[in-house]
């Protein structure tokens, strides 16, 4: 595919010889000496790692609480755990984001109800999130899609309205503020990622924050087993028993793992910075060019700029979003698309009779937007070649 891309573009040398991702992590002396200290101390797991991490991460959301665990996922299932998601229940979810949203009220025996988005920014459209609400409604999962806040004053108004919880799927978001609030202390529960593309990453992991002690103790249970009470709690009471009340999963996080994390997490500000510097980098040079625009910001807002996604106007691309991202690729920008409308997965449309036509803002924008590379370890060497190359395919394939 690359050479047929590179010729019909100039018939020329790519922009650049090597792939460069959507995302990737950056690795520092620092965060290797805090995962040796832990790999060098009695504790692997389980340990005051986790705990030190946990506090560090509430601090950071404006949380009063976080509870680590294995993987976003599992703080997504966790989650619907905890607000005891089950059976008949509906959670209403935006139907652009990644699966595990959905997938986690499923693995709690609760129906995914598909809502849309806005169309300028892809956020949860909360129009859209009021009419699917029914008697059966148990939760909203709003989802900070590319790191930028959902609209969660008028959510929090509806969802006080009908008794549901405002659950906030922030994986995208850490960092991000909202009229002046960090994001992880806005919902009744948050949940995040530190998966490697994200802004802090201990390999896989992810945490869930709230200010209900009641959540926590339901989280912390869920994550081990269901155990009635974790190895510190019997040994301060110098005792073996637990019990297993409701089914828990081990969702937990090792201590190597939140001191990495830990480590990361101290430098957020500055990847924060550099993330909004290319954002603009990308703004800028974008502006001058028909058919192609970037999602829409709030204002009063603080974007965290996970991802970089653009928009293309097919009807001035002749060969449509397909050739365009081949031709991306071919240039060495490793491009994505996030995401596939979740409503329009096969798995989905078997077992919950959805299919297109549910969510027309999500599905069209599916069709349009390609995701560029976004990290902050991006020299402006990279960020340059990412600019050329867009302009490159831009005016060859218009």
């Amino acid at each position: 595919m690359g050479d047929a891309d590179k010729l019909a573009i100039d018939g020329g040398q790519p922009v650049r010889d090597s792939m460069l991702p959507y995302g990737r992590q950056a690795i520092s002396d620092d965060d290797i000496d805090a995962v040796t200290a832990v790999l060098r101390s009695p504790w692997l797991t389980t340990g005051p790692k986790v705990s030190e991490f946990e506090r560090a991460f509430a601090a950071q959301t404006g949380a009063r609480h976080a509870t680590a665990v294995s993987s976003g996922t599992a703080g997504l299932h966790a989650a619907m755990f905890a607000i005891e998601v089950t059976e008949g229940d509906e959670v209403i979810v935006p139907a652009m984001t990644f699966a595990a949203t959905a997938n986690a009220v499923v693995f709690e025996g609760g129906t995914p109800v598909f809502a849309d988005v806005e169309p300028d920014t892809l956020l949860l459209d909360v129009d859209s999130v009021s009419a699917r609400i029914t008697p059966h409604t148990r939760a909203v999962i709003a989802v900070d899609y590319a790191g930028q806040p959902c609209d969660y004053d008028r959510l929090r108004i509806l969802a006080n309205r009908h008794g549901i919880a405002l659950v906030a799927d922030a994986c995208h978001s850490l960092g991000a503020v909202y009229h002046g609030r960090p994001v992880g202390s806005l919902t009744d529960l948050s949940i995040f990622s530190l998966h490697p593309v994200k802004h802090v990453t201990s390999g896989e992991g992810g945490v869930v924050t709230t200010d209900d002690p009641l959540m926590v103790r339901r989280l912390e249970m869920f994550r081990n087993h269901g155990m009635s009470a974790d190895h510190a709690a019997r040994d301060r009471a110098d005792s073996w028993y637990y019990e297993i009340r409701e089914l828990g999963y081990n969702y937990r996080l090792s201590d190597f793992q939140c001191a990495l994390a830990m480590s990361q997490l101290s430098r957020l500000d500055g990847q924060l910075s550099r993330r909004e510097e290319i954002a603009r980098a990308y703004d800028r040079a974008f502006a001058g060019l028909d058919g192609i625009r970037h999602l829409a910001t709030r204002p009063d807002c603080r974007h965290a700029y996970h991802l970089y996604v653009v928009r293309l106007d097919l009807d001035r691309f002749r060969d449509g979003r397909r050739r365009v991202f081949q031709a991306l690729r071919a240039e060495g920008i490793g491009v994505n698309v996030h995401y596939i409308p979740v409503h329009l997965h096969p798995l989905y449309r078997s077992r919950f009779g959805t299919g297109p036509g549910l969510c027309p803002v999500a599905e069209t924008a599916y069709e349009e937007i390609i995701t560029l590379p976004m990290f902050p370890a991006m020299t402006d060497r990279d960020v340059q070649d990412v600019i050329d190359a867009v302009v490159k395919v831009h005016k060859a394939y218009k």
